[in-house]
This record gives structure tokens, C-alpha cells and sequence, in this order.
């Protein structure tokens, strides 16, 4: 296959990656989760039996024996035992010590009917959740309640904390949770039993905090001792994934999480197969257990206060490592500038100042493949017989010329991870929500523009982009294609919701690129006319 041929079909090939990486979840969303029956057994995480010597070493999962060592689990009407507030949040602690609400405060977080947020669901497994491995055991810690020792309501306000202990009595072992809850959403929690028992603790079903359509990454992260991090998404779960020594886990949603940590110990984490193939983090339990956790929105300067390495539990998805850099260098932005819009559009300035080099080249091959086009149509005609000597004939011209056929392809190359890295930022960027660009225009960066006036302009500047660059398209299906591609992105970017942080970023790329086009353009007839001025002077010569 000649060169430029392979150039125009890989540029086609982007253009289709677009629409199945961005479209592809929207059109065909996945299928909502089911609430649990009524009364569901919990599948509670297997290790080996009280006698056994070395309990902790044998502490897989596996889905057979979660299955066998199910007992029952009270999804709803249960007592509350304590209900903690903050600026923030509402938490209430249920009579089997498991985190049973939690409701966010903040403005950003209502919904259409300004109601606020809730994040954990009715019938999924709660946060602190106490699983043994003895059945007997298990079934009885879901019928006797834990009493609580301290304040039954307390307001932590801004910045204050405050401890609660609870207490269970079972037959065999009496279970101490203490725990102490910081207005942040980050606590402390101590779980001592009378004697040895193998359990297991959970941070909870992943938060239900969001239910949008887009290509999201939903599920579990562990970060293991040698800083290799484990994700499992939803319906991705084996039910024997086990982390020794962890530093931290995570059950997280689109904006929320819900985590435990200990960054001196570890934690040895095993993660069970639900239904669906969803995950759920178990960590394993002893005598005197100790380890901090957080459950709220994934923000980093929260994150970031806790330990600089929980800032790890925001995950991008496949385009985590270059997603993760993009999201540092904004946030770095936006608090020298203190508005997201404004960051996003400095941003794009400066991966365009970056790639500016390259464009160039890009750019310049372009304009010369244009003028080339006549003579390579003449060679395509004359060796239409003789395609290896057709394909020599046209790498001897494009040789000549300077031109290089791949070198239109590069600065679409360059653009398309950074595309999707910055998409993936601008999808689970907790900061973004709430975020105001313009007043009265756009208030939120998070959701689409209310007036679809980012859409339009995007289709317009990718027109406007289109009718300034050169092509060189002897195709007419193909050339027809691209003529169309701004009014199919424009009509996809109305229909779907896309957020509108996400087609500013592409609107201002496009009006930077229109910008780098004239500069080129000026540049290229500027050399073309050098070019021709000393073709004459060596003929007069």
C-alpha cells in the first residue's frame, strides 16, 4: 500500500476511534445494577479455620467458599446508633456498627430537584462491615446488636473530630469498634475482639453516587506494597485477587470512594465476586486491627492532607498515566488563576505550545504534499501497471521535495491521547463539579452546556480549521467524510451530554490550531516564493 494512502486510512481509523472510545457507552450504556432481593445473603470471604496454624496465609477467596459460608445481612430499617454531622456531610452508624448513610452537604453535589447526595445504597453492602468465618458466628453478629458507649449526635462542624465506641457481645468473642470521625470524611478505626477470631472488614459497595452513561471506570483499587496498583472493575472481578501488605484499598464511583489505609502495617486485602462480576474489598482482620479510612468525594486537596499517596485512588482509567500528569499540571493552574474554564483554556495554550515543533513540521509537509498532488496523480497514471515502481517513483519525488507523507498524520497522532487523557480528567475530576467558567453562561464544567453554544462553536472552528488546511485527498468518499465530520461532531456533542470543560478544551484547540494554520500558511508562502526566486536566479545564472 503507497504512502499516502496508508496516511489517509489511518487518519480515517482515528476519526472512527473517536466515535467508538466517546459514543460507544452513550449509545449502549450498560445495564443498570438490580437491587438485592429482600433477603440476600451475604457472601462472606472464606479463610482457613480457627485451628489451622497460619490462618492469614491461607486467607484466599474464592467464590465456592464465599458461597458455602453465606450468612444473612439486614440491608435496611436498621437502628441507628450515632449520627454524625459536618460542614460536609451526614453520617449515620447503624446498630451492627456499619456506616449506613452518608449524605454529602455541599451545594455541588444536589441534584436537579436540590436534593443532596447520597452515596451508599440502600441494599448494598456498608462501609465497616464485619464479616466471620465461622457461620455460626456470622449469623449471630447479625442479630445482636452493638451498644454505643458515647454521644449519639455530634457535630464535628469544620474541623473538629470526635470518637465513638461500640460494643457487641456475642456468645464466644465481644467485638470493640472505636472509631473517630474527622469533619473531612477521614477517620480512624480500631477494632479489637476478646480473642483470636478470623474476620474480615469492608469498606463497603463502591458508592452509587452517579448513574451517567459515559465510559466511566467504576469498581476496586488496591495499591500494594511495591506501589504496583490493582484495579478490578465492575463486572471485571475473578473473586481471587489478594493483595498482601497493602497500603491502601479503594471501592470507588465516578466522584466518590469509600477507603481503607495503613501505610506502616499494610492491609491484606482480598476482593469477592458479587453479582455481575462486581468487586467488593475485604480486608483481613486480627486481635487488635488499626487503620484509617475515608469515604467521600475523591478531591485532592483531601486526599492530599491524608497522605499524598491517596491522591492514587483518582483513577483515569487506561489513560491513567498520562491523565494523572494532566490533572496535576491543571489543578497547579487553577490555583494561580482560581477559575477551572480559565485553567482548561491556559492549558490547551500550553499543549499546543509543546507540540508547536512538531505541528510545524506536520504542517509544512502538508502544504508541499498539496502542490505535489498533480504530479503524484501524473505518476499514479503513468505506472498504474507497475505499483512497486509507482511507490519508488513517488518516495524519489516526496524524497526531493522534502515532503513527507506521514507528517500530516503526527500532529493528529500527538492529539488524540491527549485528547482522551484530558477527557478522562475532565469526566472524573471531582473539582470540576460546581465549577463556574462564566456567570450566567456556564456555572457548572461538569455537565453540558445549557445553551449548546460550545457545540456550535466547536463545529464551526472545526469548518473554519477544515477550509484553511490543506488537503490532499484524491478520494472523494473520503474527502466527502471529512467535509462532514464538523457537523456530525456538532450534532453528537448536542445530543449527548457531554461535560462542557471537556468542549471548551476542544473549541479553544481548535481556535489555537486556526491560529498555528495562518502562521504556517504565511510561513509556507513565504518559502515558496524564496523557493521560486531562486529557481530563477539559477537559470539566469
Amino acid at each position: 500500500m503507497e504512502q499516502q494512502d496508508l496516511n489517509k486510512r489511518l487518519i480515517l481509523a482515528l476519526v472512527l476511534s473517536f466515535f467508538v472510545f466517546v459514543g460507544y457507552s452513550y449509545l449502549f450504556p450498560p445495564a443498570p445494577q438490580q437491587p438485592a432481593e429482600q433477603n440476600t445473603h451475604a457472601k462472606t470471604p472464606a479463610v482457613a479455620s480457627p485451628e489451622t496454624p497460619n490462618a492469614s496465609a491461607q486467607a484466599s477467596v474464592t467464590v465456592a467458599t464465599a458461597q458455602k459460608n453465606s450468612a444473612p445481612v439486614t440491608t435496611s430499617n436498621a437502628k441507628v446508633l450515632a449520627t454524625i454531622t459536618s460542614n460536609v456531610f451526614n453520617m449515620n452508624i447503624d446498630q451492627f456498627g456499619r456506616i449506613s448513610e452518608y449524605e454529602l452537604l455541599q451545594e455541588k453535589y444536589k441534584n436537579e430537584q436540590g436534593k443532596n447526595l447520597h452515596i451508599i445504597a440502600a441494599d448494598k453492602v456498608k462501609p465497616l462491615e464485619i464479616r466471620f468465618s465461622d457461620t455460626t458466628l456470622n449469623e449471630e453478629a447479625f442479630k445482636v446488636p452493638y451498644v454505643n458507649s458515647g454521644k449519639s449526635n455530634i457535630d464535628l462542624g469544620s474541623s473538629g473530630e470526635e470518637t465513638i465506641t461500640l460494643t457487641q457481645k456475642l456468645s464466644s468473642v465481644t467485638v470493640t469498634k472505636k472509631i473517630t470521625i474527622k469533619a473531612t470524611g477521614a477517620y480512624d478505626i480500631d477494632i479489637s475482639t476478646s480473642s483470636p477470631v478470623p474476620y474480615f472488614v469492608t469498606p463497603g459497595h463502591r458508592p452509587m453516587a452517579d448513574t451517567s452513561m459515559y465510559m466511566l471506570v467504576r469498581g476496586a483499587l488496591v495499591k500494594g506494597a511495591d506501589d504496583v496498583v490493582l484495579t478490578v472493575e465492575d463486572g471485571d472481578a475473578k473473586g481471587d485477587e489478594v493483595v498482601k501488605n497493602a497500603k491502601f484499598t479503594s471501592a470507588f464511583d465516578r466522584y466518590a470512594a469509600s477507603m481503607f489505609y495503613n501505610f506502616e502495617k499494610g492491609l491484606n486485602v482480598s476482593i469477592l465476586k458479587q453479582e455481575g462480576d462486581n468487586p467488593l474489598i475485604f480486608v483481613e482482620g486480627n486481635q487488635d486491627l488499626h487503620m484509617g479510612g475515608y469515604i467521600g468525594p475523591k478531591q485532592y486537596d483531601i486526599l492530599e492532607k491524608i497522605n499524598p499517596e491517596l491522591t492514587d485512588t483518582i483513577e483515569f482509567g487506561f489513560f491513567t498515566f498520562l491523565s494523572r500528569p494532566f490533572f496535576k499540571v491543571l489543578l497547579w493552574i487553577n490555583d494561580h488563576v482560581g477559575n477551572w474554564g480559565w485553567a482548561i483554556i491556559l492549558f490547551t495554550l500550553l499543549v499546543k505550545l509543546i507540540l508547536f515543533p512538531l505541528s510545524y513540521k506536520g504542517m509544512m509537509s502538508m502544504q508541499k504534499l498539496k502542490d505535489l498532488a498533480p504530479k503524484m496523480k501524473d505518476i499514479k497514471e503513468k505506472y498504474k501497471g507497475d505499483p512497486a515502481k509507482m511507490n519508488a517513483q513517488m518516495m524519489e519525488m516526496y524524497k526531493k521535495n522534502g515532503a513527507n507523507p506521514m507528517g500530516g498524520c503526527l500532529p493528529m497522532l500527538l492529539q488524540i491521547p491527549v485528547f482522551f487523557a484530558l477527557y478522562r480528567v475532565l469526566l472524573n475530576a471531582d473539582e470540576l463539579q460546581g465549577a463556574v467558567w462564566i456567570h450566567g453562561w456556564i456555572e457548572n464544567l461538569a455537565i453540558a452546556d445549557p445553551y449548546y453554544i460550545l457545540p456550535v462553536l466547536m463545529g464551526v472552528s472545526m469548518w473554519f480549521q477544515q477550509k484553511i488546511t490543506p488537503n490532499n485527498f484524491t478520494d472523494p468518499l473520503q474527502e466527502k467524510i471529512f467535509q462532514w465530520f464538523p457537523v456530525i461532531m456538532a450534532g453528537m456533542f448536542i445530543i449527548m451530554p457531554f461535560p462542557s470543560g471537556l468542549v471548551l478544551y476542544w473549541v479553544v484547540n481548535n481556535i489555537f490550531t486556526i491560529g498555528q494554520q495562518y502562521v504556517i500558511n504565511a510561513a509556507y508562502k513565504k518559502h515558496k516564493a524564496a523557493a521560486v526566486a531562486a529557481h530563477h536566479k539559477g537559470k539566469e545564472s
